[in-house]
């Protein structure tokens, strides 16, 4: 499984990011740990994780900037069944998973879930982010190409993904 995943940070206007790697994750506060970890480093109080997987699907999670648990988006809930990080995120979030698809095979008709609303003070709605979610031909590394650039932090994901 192919996986990418980056913690961003702003310092002021200022957006900090780094590349991380979420292999060992078991629960949702080894996520969180490691982005407050970075953001409180950067001395802010907000972190956004962006991770896809496969070119398959997306995750965003959200933690620090209000004191309540991560707030989390996946791109299409039906990968819990096959990826225990999306398990992990969809757990923390308090998402529901739908029932495992019956083949493994390409999965058309995306069904995303979470807390679209998350990224919507940084220049994304929730109908925007659902709409590039289960838009036909788009990859989920363009989808957070998107969100990065939106936020402000668009060269910075940009200059990971080289």
């Amino acid at each position: 499984m192919s996986t990418f995943a980056a913690v961003f940070a702003p310092n002021g206007k200022t957006w900090r990011g780094t590349e991380v790697e979420l292999g060992d994750v078991d629960v949702i506060d080894d996520v969180t740990d490691l982005m407050l970890d970075f953001a409180t480093e950067r001395g802010s109080d907000l972190a956004l994780l962006l991770m896809e997987a496969d070119d398959e699907w997306f995750a965003i999670v959200r933690a620090g900037d209000d004191g309540r648990e991560p707030r989390v988006y996946l791109s299409d809930a039906r990968v819990v069944h096959d990826h225990p990080l999306a398990s992990v995120l969809s757990e923390a979030g308090g998402l529901g998973a739908p029932p495992p698809s019956e083949s493994a095979g390409a999965r058309p008709n995306p069904v995303p879930d979470g807390d679209g609303d998350l990224l919507t003070d940084l220049g994304m709605t929730e109908d925007e982010l659902c709409s590039l979610s289960v838009g036909g031909g788009v990859l989920p590394g363009d989808v957070l190409a998107v969100v990065a650039e939106r936020a402000g932090f668009g060269e910075i994901l940009d200059g990971m993904r080289l």
